[in-house]
């Protein structure tokens, strides 16, 4: 069964559910040597969207999910791999049971620009519900990001 690695809103497992109702949660773990970031602010109506890059010094919190191919082709158009705005990567997750292999999607699009308070705000609520560290969900609560109206 492939795994999908969600380090955005998708690691809210009410969420997931939505777009991949097949697909359980199947832990949690990191994807080091990676840095969350975000950009894309010119292709979304509210700030930059979440992504990763690559940065030997960093780790990210994510969520595995077993996704089944029928899921996987909803997951696709909800977050926009057929419009060219993500595509997706095979990464290799540490967990505590050892390296998992997966995939998850990277924004196809420059780093940089803010994403809104709102966006950071769910962010840090879907990292919350999948158990990440307290230190993790701080650090992205406290994010630089847009205002309402800015």
């Amino acid at each position: 069964m492939p795994v999908y690695a969600a380090y955005g809103s998708n690691m809210d497992p009410k969420q997931m559910a939505e777009w991949a109702p097949h697909s359980p949660m199947r832990g949690t773990g990191w994807l080091p040597g990676w840095r969350l970031t975000f950009g894309g602010e010119d292709v979304s109506w509210e700030g930059a969207l979440a992504t990763i890059v690559e940065d030997a010094d960093e780790q990210v919190f994510v969520v595995l999910y077993d996704v089944p191919e029928w899921d996987e082709a909803s997951l696709d158009r909800w977050t926009g791999t057929d419009l060219g705005l993500y595509r997706k990567l095979r990464l290799r997750v540490a967990t505590l049971e050892g390296d998992v292999l997966a995939w998850s999607y990277v924004l196809d699009s420059y780093e940089g620009g803010l994403p809104s308070a709102r966006y950071i705000g769910i962010l840090a609520e879907a990292a919350e519900k999948a158990g990440a560290p307290d230190d993790y969900v701080a650090w992205l609560r406290t994010r630089p990001c847009k205002k309402l109206g800015d």
